[in-house]
């Protein structure tokens, strides 16, 4: 399939809610953008990504993670999602996001979450996950809600960061994953 651009901080996708997907009326191009997002993801070695990160409008994301603490691989395809509920604890730990390269902050998560979507192949699921698994649904839902992940701190640590942002975004601009070799990255 294709690496395709990664949308960077600033760009107005990443701040507005996408749209839900009719199933039946995009079956038949969701195969080659989910291929194209997880060559995406592999690609710039993260663990998730967002439709509206690649520039579409619409309800979906994907999960690519390797849990060693339950020695599973999880490769997660999620349309329409929603969290159901959350568990009640909630931690900060560092967070990354692949529309913000290389930028790491604290972030307050649940440690669990219950999350109903349809699958790729258009099939109701519920996915109950905990530790990373849980993080990575909660920012990539957010994500398809327009909320990025320098929204969840804050608004002191927003007014550090600001001067910070300002200076990468202009560096982030002139990045393009479709662009680039894989021994670059």
């Amino acid at each position: 399939m294709a690496i395709r651009r990664i949308v960077k901080y600033g760009e107005s996708i990443l701040n507005k809610k996408t749209k839900k997907i009719d199933y039946k009326e995009m079956k038949n191009e969701l195969d080659n953008i989910i291929a194209d997002m997880f060559d995406t993801l592999n690609f710039t070695h993260g663990v998730g990504l967002s439709a509206n990160q690649i520039g579409l409008d619409i309800q979906l994301s994907i999960i690519s993670m390797e849990d060693k603490e339950k020695n599973k691989n999880y490769n997660i395809v999620i349309i329409n999602p929603q969290i159901v509920s959350y568990g009640e604890e909630i931690i900060e730990e560092d967070e990354g996001c692949l529309s913000f390269p290389g930028l790491f902050i604290k972030v307050k998560r649940h440690t669990s979450v219950v999350v109903r979507a349809l699958n790729q192949k258009g099939i109701p699921i519920e996915i109950k996950a905990s530790g990373l698994l849980a993080k990575a649904l909660q920012h990539e839902i957010d994500h398809l809600n327009g909320i990025t992940f320098i929204k969840r701190i804050p608004i002191a640590q927003k007014l550090k960061l600001k001067p910070t942002l300002l200076k990468l975004k202009k560096q982030w601009k002139n990045i393009d994953e479709s662009k680039m070799k894989p021994e670059v990255m």
